[in-house]
């Protein structure tokens, strides 16, 4: 399995229930707004941040945000890395 990190930047978008739709078409396709630490504390990933544990390729994680965000009526740019690690600061704990 890899690791894929998503952003998706919608436009025209400043509105929380535009993410809001955005959120439940990433999660309907297998992404998660959380990261897990370490330690195993889960913590919240910045808005239009996603994550995803997968056996694709990267260009099939692409088309699965692509339908994701197809799915909200609105149009977004989108940026796929494959991550081998990650850290972070300032992250709000889930929970």
């Amino acid at each position: 399995m890899r690791r894929y990190n998503v952003r998706i930047e919608l436009h025209s978008s400043i509105y929380n229930p535009d993410f809001t739709l955005l959120h439940n078409a990433m999660a309907s396709e297998g992404f998660s707004r959380f990261i897990l630490s370490d330690n195993g504390r889960t913590f919240y990933l910045p808005r239009g941040e996603y994550t995803i544990n997968s056996s694709e390729e990267l260009a099939q994680v692409l088309v699965n945000a692509e339908n994701a965000v197809q799915s909200t009526g609105k149009s977004a740019e989108i940026l796929v890395t494959e991550s081998n690690g990650c850290t972070w600061s300032g992250l709000t704990p889930k929970g």
